[in-house]
């Protein structure tokens, strides 16, 4: 059965939808069948992995609103192992039609209960609010990712999210767990980034992630071309960092495709 995780903040411009896409084409390319759902109605991460937005026929919308087979819906990306459900503008007035629908924070987890167990893990981009739709991406998730700029208002409306998802805790999905805070955009040259990291980690401590996502130029223009960072260039410092944040995501969920029997070397006594 896949793991669920959602990249929440409801913040813009943190870095969400750049992290949903390359930590999906990162478990992909490690050989994880992974299923990215884009639940933004600007639809940036359906564009980012080369979608035309405004072509698309059904989108994560209508399975949403008219419990359309999200099994139509998926599609198949450049990146091997990679499929997408994607978004569409009218996303925007899903939650006004969601409103007076019985269970409306749980119709994601009914969408992705009908494709879990056929991906390892899915990753859900969420749009940069805490409204109806981000609240069923965090009712349906196992966890949740919080990418956090490296900048000065960095820790600023953190304290609102927190709570948002321990109300989701409390009320609609106990499993829910912090998977961690992710340091993005951060430059080692600044000062301030440097500051931002080391107040993070006080105030968080375990909860913050060992990897960092530095300020790249190529992170930022694979998008234009319609790739992940993977697909655009393999060697770049965006490419290592994302591919070392789902290694630390798989070794801390035990995921590693090495056993744990076979990671310890086996001393035969000598007589």
């Amino acid at each position: 059965m896949g793991k669920i995780i959602a990249v929440a903040n409801q913040k813009g411009g943190v870095g969400k939808t750049t992290t949903a896409m390359n930590l999906a084409a990162s478990f992909a390319v490690l050989e994880y069948k992974t299923l990215l759902i884009d639940s933004d109605p600007q639809a940036n991460a359906t564009s980012g992995v080369g979608f035309d937005p405004r072509t698309i026929k059904t989108s994560i919308y209508e399975c949403i609103i008219n419990e359309a087979n999200p099994k139509h819906t998926i599609l198949t990306t450049t990146t091997p192992n990679l499929y997408l459900i994607p978004s569409h503008i009218d996303l925007v007035g899903a939650e006004i039609e969601m409103i007076n629908l019985p269970n409306r924070e749980r119709k994601m987890a009914d969408v992705l209960a009908k494709v879990r167990d056929e991906y390892d893990f899915i990753i859900i981009d969420c749009s940069p609010s805490l409204g109806l739709v981000t609240i069923n991406a965090l009712t349906a998730a196992d966890s949740v990712i919080i990418p956090v700029q490296c900048e000065y208002f960095a820790l600023e409306g953190l304290g609102k999210l927190l709570n948002t998802i321990k109300i989701v805790q409390t009320r609609l999905n106990t499993e829910l767990e912090i998977e961690g805070i992710l340091l993005t955009m951060y430059d080692s040259r600044l000062r301030l980034s440097n500051q931002v990291v080391e107040e993070v980690k006080t105030h968080f401590q375990q909860m913050v992630f060992d990897t960092i996502i530095q300020r790249n130029t190529k992170l930022g223009e694979a998008p234009s071309f319609g790739q992940t960072i993977i697909m655009h260039d393999a060697s770049s410092k965006g490419s290592v960092n994302y591919l070392n944040l789902a290694r630390e995501i798989l070794q801390k969920n035990n995921l590693t495709k090495i056993k744990t029997a076979d990671k310890k070397i086996h001393v035969t006594d000598e007589h």
